[in-house]
């Protein structure tokens, strides 16, 4: 397979990136077999690692460019900037994590299937840093536009997109919650456009630092239960004051609108306003959501096995704290947010 639909970009998002991971994927990078491309990476923060790793391993290639001016982002805008940078005549781009590893063909496999869909994800093995166990695999499914809104199966670092999509997808919507997240844009755009895809090939080796593990809930005593919630509590209450600048009942109602139903509907409205088009599927996320719509695609969604009950709960608890305070979301160009 030798096609590639022109010259491409690899976008790459970096923040004080371990040195032995980050050589690794520049490593992997080199080593793809599609070889035109420009790989843009933006710092957040401190560039001195990423400069001194690209002087050991990529001192001749020509390929790499670094954007860094010392500000602190957030891996949300750190993205957004590093797409900004892409050129117009770009004909694909491919976003990457500063601490995975790349299989050569994987640019490949991918991108062909740029000429059917606006973004094409992949499939990573799971492997544990520093022990290098293999704990799985992903299991990524295209579900369509309407729940990759509800609940996104794409992942930025396996994705590559058409480069067509880069000017309507920016700025990126602004909203002051941990919910945004670059890849949910993406592939909310996309899918109202030309549409997405899976190819359920493996693709790369995605890293995954062991404390970062988590414990079957359905497992756990009636004590561990309990305080998972308390630590659920305090940590909801952290966010708030994070994002919300108060801990206060009224903060706390508009964190969780936000966290989920404002930041669909957010993605909704803007989905309607760079595509032109009213009447895209995901529209039914806008602010003329309405409740027993949204409890029955939640009972679709639950009964197809798309998300778990948690997030049906979930869900509703925060259109509920939307009908409380009045929640409707708008693009906000001061709001930052942070990883």
């Amino acid at each position: 397979m030798a096609h590639t639909p022109g010259r491409g970009a690899i976008v790459l998002a970096a923040y004080d990136p371990h040195p032995e991971l980050f050589a690794r994927q520049i490593r992997s990078l080199r080593s793809q077999t599609v070889t035109e491309w420009e790989c843009i990476i933006s710092v957040d923060g401190d560039d001195a690692t990423v400069r001194r790793v690209l002087g050991e391993v990529a001192a001749d290639d020509d390929r790499f460019r670094v954007l860094a001016d010392g500000e602190r982002l957030g891996f949300y805008l750190n993205f957004e900037r590093g797409m900004r940078a892409v050129s117009a005549d770009t004909a694909w781009v491919a976003l990457c994590d500063q601490d995975d590893s790349w299989y050569p063909e994987k640019l490949e496999v991918l991108l062909p299937h740029l000429e059917d869909a606006d973004l094409v994800s992949g499939q990573a093995r799971l492997v544990t840093y520093p022990d290098e166990v293999v704990t799985g695999r992903t299991e990524r499914r295209d579900l369509g536009p309407i729940m990759t809104l509800l609940n996104n199966q794409f992942t930025g670092s396996l994705c590559v997109l058409r480069g067509d999509l880069i000017a309507p997808s920016l700025p990126f919507p602004r909203m002051s919650t941990r919910a945004a997240a670059h890849d949910h844009w993406l592939a909310a755009l996309a899918g109202a456009r030309r549409g997405t895809r899976v190819v359920d090939v493996v693709v790369q080796d995605y890293v995954q630092h062991a404390n970062n593990v988590f414990g079957d809930p359905s497992r756990m005593s009636a004590a561990t239960r309990f305080s998972a919630l308390t630590t659920a509590w305090r940590n909801a209450r952290a966010f708030t004051e994070r994002y919300e600048g108060s801990s206060g009942l009224p903060a706390m109602l508009r964190m969780l609108f936000r966290v989920y139903v404002g930041w669909r509907q957010l993605l909704a409205e803007t989905v309607v306003e760079r595509t032109g088009d009213p009447t895209t599927p995901v529209s039914a996320f806008g602010v003329d959501r309405r409740f027993w719509p949204t409890v029955r695609l939640l009972r679709r969604a639950r009964r197809r096995g798309y998300v778990r009950a948690r997030f049906v709960l979930e869900y509703l608890a925060s259109w509920i704290a939307g009908a409380f305070i009045g929640g409707r979301s708008a693009t906000d160009p001061t709001a930052k947010p942070t990883s």
